[in-house]
């Protein structure tokens, strides 16, 4: 296990193991994106009226139940990101399908809040990115001492 700085380099199933590179990125990201769909979530629950809603749209939901969803899905990303600093394993591949989900629900809320939505889907492809090489990446820097 080779140590740089205040991060230790351990496998990517290892319990306990502080990461580094893209796999920090990534959680850095997911706390991110979480807090930003908590607080999306939030302000629908709680001010109905803030938000414009288009007519003659696919996907129409109560404003209520779409920040119910953002919430929940906020929570646990930020949960999820949380354990990818432990370096856990089931953290990535849990994040990586929470990130596809918020990606999902902030297509569906483009015609709410299209600028926000399109963040946080960018935000979401990022961190998907991040998780999926970043273990590799990680592995190769360590064999190398860097």
């Amino acid at each position: 296990m080779a140590t740089t700085g205040m991060h230790r380099q351990g496998t990517a199933g290892s319990s306990g193991a502080w990461v580094s590179g893209w796999t920090a990125f990534a959680g850095v990201m997911m706390i991110f994106g979480g807090a930003m769909a908590i607080f999306q979530g939030i302000a629908a629950i709680a001010q109905d009226d803030v938000f414009v809603t288009t007519r003659n749209y696919v996907y129409t939901f109560n404003l209520t139940s779409w920040g119910w969803i953002h919430l929940t899905l906020g929570v646990l990303v930020v949960l999820a990101g949380v354990a990818v600093f432990r370096g856990m394993l089931w953290a990535r591949i849990v994040g990586i399908t929470l990130a596809g989900l918020s990606m999902v629900a902030n297509f569906m809320w483009l015609p709410h809040s299209p600028v926000w939505a399109s963040v946080l889907i960018a935000v979401d492809a990022f961190v998907i990115w991040a998780l999926c090489v970043g273990s590799d990446r990680d592995a190769r820097t360590a064999a190398r001492g860097c």
